[in-house]
């Protein structure tokens, strides 16, 4: 696999997911592109696995602009929610993408369940896709809990309610310096840079 040099797409229209790929990459010299820069279609997210989708998405990009792809599928998976949302987290906030109304459904959830176990992990698989087709995914998690209300106003998605282990602190109080680390989306990307090493 080519070593991570030059440009690369970021497949994503989601800002906030480009703008932390985009802190990962930095410091390697790259450029992360968006999607949505290149005005490229988001393709439906048709597989039922984190790695399906990554790979989905990083293969339509690499092929529409010709240039390396990295993509990325994350969720939040409940345990006492059989995983849920899952590769559907996105799709809880709705046509709007309002994460209000799916961090209420994650607790709505909770409470039909009866549930005293609030442990949940995010999930991230990053694919690498070359425009000659070739794909490799590499996966990272970080565990934690899920808590209300919402808490702090940084980050975006479920990141107001989920405190990862070790941490007192949402996701969403934390500085990106702070956050960036415990991430999944870091411990993915470590991965990768150890197999491109």
């Amino acid at each position: 696999m080519p070593k991570l040099s030059g440009r690369i797409v970021v497949a994503s229209h989601n800002a906030g997911k480009v703008r932390e790929i985009g802190e990962l990459l930095a410091p390697f010299g790259v450029e992360a592109i968006s999607a949505a820069a290149l005005n490229l279609a988001e393709p439906e997210e048709t597989e039922a696995t984190f790695v399906g989708n990554a790979e989905l998405k990083a293969r339509a990009a690499a092929d529409a602009s010709g240039l390396p792809a990295l993509a990325d599928d994350s969720g939040l998976e409940v345990f006492a929610l059989e995983r849920a949302p899952g590769v559907y987290s996105a799709r809880w906030a709705g046509p709007g993408g309002d994460f209000n109304v799916a961090m209420a459904r994650v607790w709505r959830e909770l409470e039909k369940r009866g549930a005293s176990d609030h442990r949940a992990r995010f999930v991230c698989v990053l694919a690498l896709a070359q425009p000659n087709g070739a794909v490799e995914s590499f996966e990272g998690e970080a565990p934690g809990h899920v808590v209300r209300p919402p808490r702090g106003d940084k980050g975006f998605g479920y990141d107001p309610i989920f405190v990862p282990d070790g941490h007192t602190k949402t996701f969403a109080e934390m500085t990106p310096d702070e956050k960036l680390p415990l991430t999944h989306r870091a411990r993915a990307f470590a991965k990768l840079l150890a197999a491109l090493r």
